[in-house]
This record gives C-alpha cells, structure tokens and sequence, in this order.
C-alpha cells in the first residue's frame, strides 16, 4: 500500500511518462507477438491478425486520450524494428495511430459500455470499431506502398484487404478480452468453477487435432464457442476464440492441416473467412446473453419491490378497518 501512494504522489507529468512508456511497451510487445507469424500476399508480408491494434483500441476506452502518444510511440517502434524510418514509415504510424483513435471517438459517440453487456455494444465493437475505423489504417498502409513504389497499383486491393482484415480482428479478438481483464475480479469458489475447467480442458485439447485436420473439421469449433458464450459470456467465449484463433494461424502459415495445398490468396481467405466469423459468433452472442440476463435480473427486482410495495399497501389497508372498529 505504501507503495501505492508513493506512485500516486509522484508529480503529474512523471505520471504520464510512464503511462506512455507502459502503453507503448504494451503495443511493441503485441506487434512483435504478431510478426511471428505472417502471410505473403501479392509479395507484401501481412499478419492475418495484428494484435497492437486491439491493444490500442482498450487502451483508449480504458484510459482516454492521453494514452494516444504511447500508441503513436509504440507504432513507430514496430516499424523502427523492421526497416529504416522513411517517409512512408511515418505514414503508416500515423494510419495505425488515427485508425483506434477513430475507433475510439466512434465508440464513444455510439454510447459505447465497456462491460459489452448489450447487444448494440457488440454490434459497435465490430461495425464501428473494427471495420469502419481499420479502414484508414489500410488505406495508409498500402497506400503509402504504392507512393513510394514499393507496391504496384494493380496489387493494392489485395494488400489492402489483408491489411484491413488482420487490424480488425485484431480489434475483434483482442480489444473485448483486455476489456474483460480490466474489469476481472475473482469470483468465489462454486460448481462453475469445474465447469470453466472442464471448457477450458476440452477447448484446449480437441481445438489442435480439430485445427490440423487435413479433413476440414474447423465448424467443429462453433459447438465449442456457444458453450462457452452461452454459459460464461466474455470471460469463457473470447479467450477460447483467441486460442483457437492461434492455432488457426499456425496452422495456415505452416500450411499444414486443411491449409495444405492452397495457394497464398486461398490460405488468407480461408484464414480469414474462419477467424471473423468465430470472433463475431464469439463476441456477439456473447453480448446478447448478457444483455438477457440482464433484462431478466432487472425484470426480477422489479418484481420484487412491487411484490413489497403491496405487502406495505395490504398491511396499510388491514389497519384503517381495525382502528375503525376501535373508534366505534
């Protein structure tokens, strides 16, 4: 605890350096955490999923604005750690900083919860967030290619396209997670406790075979994801997603599993193809679970103080003939 109030006196400005060290570091290590695996297509090197963007975008709902020179320093040291800072270098830094700000004022001005326990707060994470808000990161990435001649104009729908995608699952599979562990307390020891165990066994131990098949078996995941959303919400569907995710872009980048024998633009598609529509019925059904549970709790308290308005009312209504028959 002393700990604690020491930082918290510490002078503002001293405060806020280390905030943008902390959400630049968090970005780094996402990015490299995402160049570890990669796709070629049209000759330019793409991730299917790039994490730093999710890591940007929950760093701004979770802490505003002010965290904005962290993601542009973060950016720009991904890009330092793969080639010599260019003029077009600066231009992608400044995509992927305007993109999750974007994402951020969109969100915001959607009346946007960072719990997601509404179904509209779902559809905004991935409509408004994710898809529309990507697109300036893309536009810049592989526009800023074709300007400086590094990619020819006949490649740049395919590039960009890639590029869209793998920022918005980044933004899809991450963002809702970090979300999550911002918000996590430890809840106390029940049954479901065994039952998050036995999902977390299960998904852990058939999402590889089911992934590697060289029979495509990748819909068997799905039984796996409404499991998890429909008994734990977030805290059981997202994780499991962004695992299975993983194994997914292992699988393709190795080329082995039902990903053999596919051409680059067909492993991205099929990767791609597998990755949103898991993130969507993860997130989504996620969030609209939640959102009945909710109705249903808020229905029942209801209930319940009318429930006591009446008692209160019978009691009153017993009284007044009682005390009339004492005044007699």
């Amino acid at each position: 605890m002393a700990a604690v109030v020491g930082i918290q006196g510490w002078p503002r400005p001293v405060l806020r350096v280390l905030e943008t060290l902390l959400v630049a570091g968090c970005y780094y290590a996402a990015g490299r955490i995402g160049l570890l695996r990669h796709l070629v297509v049209e000759g330019a090197v793409v991730t299917p999923m790039w994490p730093p963007t999710g890591v940007a975008v929950a760093c701004l709902l979770i802490l505003g604005p002010r965290c904005v020179p962290g993601i542009a320093l973060g950016a720009l040291l991904i890009v330092m750690s793969l080639a010599t800072l260019r003029p077009s270098a600066l231009g992608i830094v400044a995509g992927n900083t305007a993109a999750p700000v974007c994402a951020y004022l969109l969100l915001r001005a959607a009346g946007f919860r960072t719990d997601l326990s509404r179904w509209r707060d779902g559809l905004a994470l991935v409509f408004l967030g994710a898809f529309t808000a990507m697109l300036i990161s893309a536009a810049a990435g592989a526009g800023m290619a074709v300007l400086t001649g590094e990619l020819t104009t006949d490649r740049f729908w395919p590039v960009w396209l890639a590029w869209w995608v793998g920022d918005a699952m980044g933004v899809v599979l991450v963002t809702p997670l970090l979300l999550l562990l911002s918000r996590a307390r430890v809840p106390p020891l029940s049954p479901r406790w065994a039952e998050a165990a036995v999902l977390a066994v299960v998904v852990g131990v058939l999402g590889l075979p089911i992934v590697q098949s060289r029979v495509s078996l990748v819909f068997l995941v799905f039984p796996l994801l409404i499991w998890a959303a429909m008994r734990f919400q977030l805290a059981g569907s997202m994780p499991s997603a962004l695992y299975l995710s993983v194994l997914a872009t292992v699988a393709a980048t190795d080329r082995s599993g039902s990903f053999a024998r596919l051409t680059d633009i067909e492993v991205m598609m099929k990767l791609q193809a597998f990755n949103g529509t898991m993130a969507l019925t993860a997130l989504l059904l996620s969030a609209l679970i939640a959102e009945q549970r909710n109705t249903r709790h808020s229905v029942e308290h209801a209930c319940e103080e009318l429930v006591e308005a009446l008692d209160h009312l019978s009691a009153g209504e017993t009284a007044r003939p009682s005390r009339a028959g004492e005044d007699g």
